[in-house]
């Protein structure tokens, strides 16, 4: 049987309608409302001109509203747009462009930066308001007159090849469309089965249906991460295939605090993190104040490493919580899984794997277990079908070895005697920062075009939240004033996303460079970490 997920949630919303289905702050929306309204939402889009195949940016922060968004393109057979909400204008002009969106759903807030880039984006010609208190502007409609529009079913035939994007880094700096089947994401969180064993697997929409219907809990997850990134959008999704229920968060930045608050008053029992960005806040506000969170069953991580002591510290919180740490990337899901649970600590970057997960040298040996080679991780099966618009890369990162095609996002690591793989990190110069992707000669251009900075070198330092801590060096111009720290990192802030602005900036005399003028970063870095009086490895220690 082949799989859609507009079918699924279809089916789903026919099958518990008065269940609830989406929850923020005192909102619940059932599975009957939310199907409803992702059908008069669809409607809406085709009347505005959308064809199936057409591409929908969705540009909000995380609540309701952004789901309805996505069920409503998968229903009309259109292609849901991730938009990062950090990102200025360039990048978001290049996602807009590059994606080729038709119509864009977001959020008022973010009205000013879309009007600056309109004007440039001729393709982009519809424009969906959703109401934060924020003035409407005269070029867009509502999103609440749309959703409480016409709502007679689609009466449309769907295709287990109808695709969702999910935009991630580029290896310019600039966004990357992955591009996913439904049937393979359907197939990539598990089919179904069993969230944490993958057991009870159906063979037909009718069986999963009756599976729903006879279950007597069902997952309700708060993603603490944004929807717009893929391991918030993905955890979602496996959610609510399974007939589970979605509480999202009200406040623009993370607050630990409402998080154990919404947990305790919603009883959440799964939660989507991306590592100690979000633990360690979470852990400090346990401390701080007394939540009950003995609802919670699960909390997954993935994007990032997840450090034992924060795990040591959730878990005296909770005895009866398993937290899963995930090995996986937008390119692709379930390299590997960690598990800890009060009774057992599974060592630090070790993954126990499936079938379908190798590890292969550069030249394109399988590593044997034991051996010692590193290589990069590789899985087969239900993965993306490439990157958008950009074939060099898609042959680079989904190639095919032996005759099976696999999907490679750049993690290393070796493979222990028993199986297990043992994580390096990324192979590239790509930082990533609280499970966001920077690349250093984005910030580098950047810094490089300050009045007073004649050269940039931009790494990642070992850090103990944001697993790497952004970190430039830059010489001044000759015979001019030496850069001050904080106008430098204002200036990258004009330019670029937040989380791409230096936590630290130091000025050197010179920049290790090879002979033919490159940078060299390993030297670079270890110069950094000297200035900042940090330990550093040859080698990343995150992914």
């Amino acid at each position: 049987m082949s799989w859609n997920i507009a079918d699924i949630w279809e089916r789903i919303a026919a099958t518990i309608p008065s269940e609830p289905a989406l929850l923020h702050r005192d909102r619940t929306i059932s599975w009957s409302e939310f199907d409803r309204q992702a059908t008069a939402m669809a409607r809406r889009l085709l009347a505005g001109g959308a064809r199936p195949g057409d591409k929908i940016a969705i540009y909000s922060h995380n609540r309701p509203e952004y789901l309805i968004a996505v069920f409503a393109a998968i229903k009309a057979r259109l292609i849901p747009v991730n938009v990062n909400y950090r990102y200025r204008l360039a990048e978001l002009e290049y996602l807009f462009d590059n994606s080729d969106a038709v119509a864009v759903v977001f959020e008022g807030s973010f009205a000013e930066r879309l009007a600056e880039v309109r004007p440039r984006l001729p393709k982009l010609r519809d424009f969906i308001h959703i109401e934060d208190g924020t003035p409407r502007p005269p070029w867009a409609s509502s999103f609440e007159d749309a959703v409480s529009g016409e709502s007679e079913p689609l009466g449309i035939e769907r295709s287990p090849d109808d695709l969702i994007f999910i935009y991630t880094g580029g290896t310019t700096g600039m966004p990357k469309g992955v591009m996913w089947r439904q049937e393979d994401i359907w197939r990539t969180l598990g089919a179904g089965g069993d969230f944490l064993t993958g057991r009870g697997k159906p063979a037909t929409l009718d069986e999963h249906a009756d599976a729903i219907a006879a279950a007597s809990k069902r997952m309700r997850l708060l993603p603490a991460c944004p929807l717009m990134h893929g391991t918030g959008l993905l955890t979602a999704i496996s959610t609510l295939v399974r007939g589970g229920s979605i509480v999202t968060l009200a406040g623009r930045r993370f607050d630990p605090h409402e998080l154990w608050s919404e947990v305790e008053a919603k009883q959440v029992d799964t939660i989507a993190i991306v590592g100690d960005v979000f633990a360690r806040p979470m852990l400090d506000a346990l401390a701080e104040r007394h939540y009950d969170i003995s609802s919670v069953r699960v909390i997954i991580s993935s994007g990032v490493l997840w450090s034992p002591e924060v795990k040591k510290g959730l878990l005296a919180y909770n005895r009866h919580m398993v937290l899963l740490d995930t090995l996986g990337a937008s390119e692709g899901t379930g390299f590997g899984t960690s598990i800890t649970t009060a009774e057992g600590t599974s060592e630090p970057a070790r993954f126990k794997v499936g079938s379908r997960v190798k590890v292969f040298t550069d030249d394109g040996r399988e590593v044997r277990p034991g051996s010692g080679e590193r290589g990069r991780v590789a899985r087969s099966g239900a993965i993306p079908i490439g990157y958008y618009k950009d074939p060099e890369k898609t042959a680079e990162t989904f190639p095919v070895i032996g005759g099976v095609r696999y999907a490679m996002p750049g993690d290393y690591a070796t493979v222990a005697a028993d199986g297990t793989l043992v994580l390096l990190g990324r192979g590239s110069v790509c930082i990533n920062t609280g499970g966001e992707k920077v690349f250093p000669e984005e910030v580098e251009s950047v810094l490089r075009r300050h009045p007073a900075v004649a050269d940039a070198a931009v790494v990642g330092l070992p850090d103990p939240r944001w697993g790497e801590a952004v970190t430039a060096l830059v010489t001044a111009r000759q015979g001019g004033p030496v850069p001050g720290e904080s106008d430098l990192r204002e200036h990258v802030r004009r330019h670029l996303a937040g989380y791409k602005v230096p936590k630290r900036i130091f000025t050197v005399e010179s920049l290790p460079r090879s002979p033919a003028g490159k940078l060299d970063y390993k030297a670079a870095r270890e110069l950094a970490a000297q200035l900042a009086g940090t330990k550093t490895n040859s080698e990343p220690t995150t992914r």
